[in-house]
């Protein structure tokens, strides 16, 4: 979550010098306010935690904005960056359906599982056209000056994903520099032994267990050994059935 962090601290520092503008209606004309419809999105990393203090400040905070909440979305005790969050999905397909105008979170981890889960988010949500607000970092994709910093976070997000591919790449070559093994070890089998046994009858989990194999290994090896051995039988007659030069 490094850049995650990285692209809060530059939304906050840009929310410091963003102008503010004052709209006022000309005398005598009724000013026309079009109220955007806001999703609030809640996240709770266990069960036991309470996600009434979320709701009810980022109920506050859009109605200081003259939002009109349409709904309310609430994951419960999700923690784990590969767990299924039923509430986030079901937001996202609402977006697509255009039932809202602009997402509302109480910080930016609520939302995404990294930073790279988090631009996948904002990206998808300025195609459809839907502003993100979150309410502790200030920030606000709303605008040219939101959109650019999006931007800055995702060229910077892209070079740490470089950084660790080289790091992962250098240990890689300093571990075969020093002997060492990357990746699983070869089986240690008795292919013909096996192929022996699984075409003279034994049953496929009878094989599997004596030879200390899965079952798709073994069907592999066979298969192989059936191949190697049709390619022997065919080379010879083909070799007889071609044409003899000179």
């Amino acid at each position: 979550m490094k850049c995650l962090d990285l692209l809060t601290t530059i939304f906050m520092v840009g929310s410091l010098h963003r102008p503010r503008t004052t709209i006022t209606a000309p005398v005598g004309r009724k000013e026309i306010i079009n109220v955007k419809r806001a999703a609030l999105y809640v996240r709770v990393s266990t069960v036991d935690q309470c996600p009434e203090n979320q709701v009810n400040e980022l109920r506050s905070f859009a109605g200081l904005r003259g939002f009109q909440i349409v709904e309310e979305y609430t994951d419960y005790g999700v923690s784990s960056p590969k767990a299924r969050r039923p509430a986030l999905e079901k937001m996202l397909e609402d977006a697509h359906r255009r039932r809202f105008d602009v997402v509302v979170v109480w910080a930016c981890d609520r939302l995404a599982r990294s930073t790279k889960h988090f631009l996948q988010v904002l990206d998808e949500l300025n195609e459809l056209g839907i502003q993100f607000l979150s309410q502790r970092e200030s920030i606000d994709t709303d605008g040219p000056l939101g959109m650019a910093i999006v931007i800055i976070v995702s060229a910077v997000a892209e070079l740490e994903r470089s950084l660790i591919v080289e790091r992962v790449r250098a240990g890689m070559r300093r571990a075969k520099l020093d002997g060492r093994r990357i990746g699983r070890a070869p089986l240690d089998v008795d292919h013909a032994a096996l192929v022996r046994d699984r075409l003279s009858g034994m049953s496929l989990t009878n094989t599997a267990r004596k030879h200390g194999l899965s079952r798709a290994s073994v069907v592999r090896f066979v298969h192989l050994a059936q191949e190697k051995r049709v390619t022997s039988e065919v080379s010879p007659l083909v070799s007889a059935a071609s044409p003899r030069r000179g």
